[in-house]
């Protein structure tokens, strides 16, 4: 919501905002963009001498909120998130980029194709961008780029976020059940799916991807697309029935020879007779598929190649997803620092593949797990969940509040550490930061990586071990 309130105050909004506390980098970009706001429900700060036109309220907000309360019982036009993008962010070439995963990276790299091709679009996505400056923009011109949320609008709105952006323009990264709290079926979740496929226009374009079975499930589902709207397939070169797509979902765009190394990716698009060379400074051979939807799209709504391939060349990636946060190859002690969001043992998994792929040094992982990552039944996941990190380190984990009617209290750090050790036998438990720091500093040398995953902030101990690596 702090993106928004920038997004309005930048068009010349008058924005205040109300929160239980502010932090960090909010908190740091609201105080930057010169937005007043404060800690705590107050209809009086809230009112500052007159009633707001409208009202955004989050949906942590409740509605025993005294400020809530007192838009209610004043008739203050009211949104929730999802209604304030829907009502002022869409525009008439509504580009919305939905799926269970791949969709925060392809709306960020898309929306800065759209900018530096000129179109100057309204967008919204989650995370902070490394080429953004913010993760939303609020402009006049008849293109937006949204990332389109399956979960719900609000407590009391249980239809999908992304029902709200009428899109004219949709990018299918993936479809995989997910959020079984909200969707108890499979068919549930593909049904939500099936409905903002159906929704548009015959003059649309859905641009799709042709390796995902879930997407070429909803696709060739009879009366799913609308009669008229056309269907871009993108994917691997050897797309096929192997993947579970048919053979008419081969890819209209597709990518071959992906290659990365510490300088990011670099690999080919061909589409018909023509083939176009791209390279990135992202990192994971997963972003070329990301890359090459992006590049389907724009290239579609008439964007030339050579502009696209220059935008992506131009894109730094997203905070927090494979972000370095000291590069080996510029500083003195040649140490490599990374750190990404993935707050699972399957994502840890995955990122530390990557890394292996990449570095020929040691690999060092710091891993915090979400609270899913802490209950019992998820122990089993971690078996040999680290086996691309040479030493495994669970750092005091964040407290978490426990529910009255919990069965179990979340796993703690000496017991996760033991849980992990018994795939990985050079497995460590450090309670205290500065010494976690130390440690880190005292067993690498020049070629070695340092991995931070996990969903929260470290405490500072990534910025402390940048300095002292450096």
């Amino acid at each position: 919501t702090s993106a928004i309130a920038i997004a309005f105050h930048k068009a010349g909004v008058t924005v205040t905002g109300s929160d239980k506390g502010f932090f960090p980098p909010a908190s740091t970009e609201l105080e930057k963009a010169g937005i007043k706001f404060y800690a705590g429900w107050h209809p009086d700060k809230m009112v500052d001498g007159a009633d707001p036109d409208l009202a955004m309220i989050g949906t942590a907000s409740g509605t025993l909120n005294p400020e809530t309360r007192y838009i209610q019982d004043n008739d203050i036009p009211s949104y929730s998130y999802p209604e304030i993008i829907g009502k002022y962010f869409v525009k008439k070439n509504s580009i919305v980029c939905t799926g269970t995963w791949g969709k925060t990276s392809s709306t960020t790299l898309l929306s800065h194709i759209l900018v530096q091709a000129g179109l100057d679009p309204s967008y919204m996505f989650g995370g902070v961008s490394l080429s953004h400056e913010a993760s939303a923009k609020l402009t006049g011109s008849d293109w937006s780029v949204l990332e389109g949320d399956e979960y719900k609008s609000s407590p009391t709105d249980t239809r999908p976020k992304f029902f709200h952006y009428r899109p004219t323009h949709l990018l299918l990264t993936a479809v995989s059940w997910d959020h079984a709290d909200l969707y108890p079926t499979e068919e549930a979740y593909f049904d939500a799916f099936r409905k903002l496929i159906s929704d548009i226009p015959s003059s649309g374009l859905i641009v799709a991807n042709a390796d995902n079975s879930g997407v070429g499930r909803l696709l060739t589902s009879a009366g799913t697309t609308p009669s008229g709207t056309k269907v871009i397939w993108y994917g691997k070169a050897s797309a096929g029935t192997s993947t579970g797509t048919s053979a008419k979902n081969a890819p209209d765009y597709s990518y071959e020879t992906v290659k990365q190394d510490e300088t990011g990716l670099a690999f080919t698009i061909r589409h018909g007779n023509a083939s176009y060379e791209i390279a990135s400074p992202m990192l994971g051979a997963f972003q070329a598929e990301n890359i090459t939807a992006c590049f389907a799209m724009a290239h579609a709504i008439g964007i030339p190649p050579e502009k696209i391939a220059a935008a992506i060349a131009s894109f730094k990636g997203l905070k927090r997803r494979l972000e370095k946060r000291l590069d080996g190859r510029n500083s003195t002690g040649g140490i490599t620092v990374f750190d990404d969001i993935a707050h699972s043992p399957e994502k840890a998994s995955a990122v530390l593949k990557e890394l292996r792929e990449i570095y020929r040094g040691k690999i060092v992982a710091i891993f915090e797990p979400n609270i899913g990552g802490r209950r019992r039944e998820a122990l089993a996941k971690y078996d040999h969940a680290f086996k691309n990190a040479d030493t495994v380190i669970i750092p005091r984990l964040t407290k978490l509040k426990v529910a009255e009617n919990e069965a179990e209290a979340p796993i703690e750090g000496e017991e996760l550490a033991g849980t992990i050790r018994t795939t990985h036998p050079d497995t460590h438990y450090i309670e205290e930061d500065d010494a976690l720091v130390a440690f880190i500093h005292s067993m690498t040398k020049k070629g070695d990586i340092v991995a931070f995953l996990g969903s929260h902030g470290f405490r500072g101990m990534i910025e402390a071990s940048v300095q002292e690596l450096k």
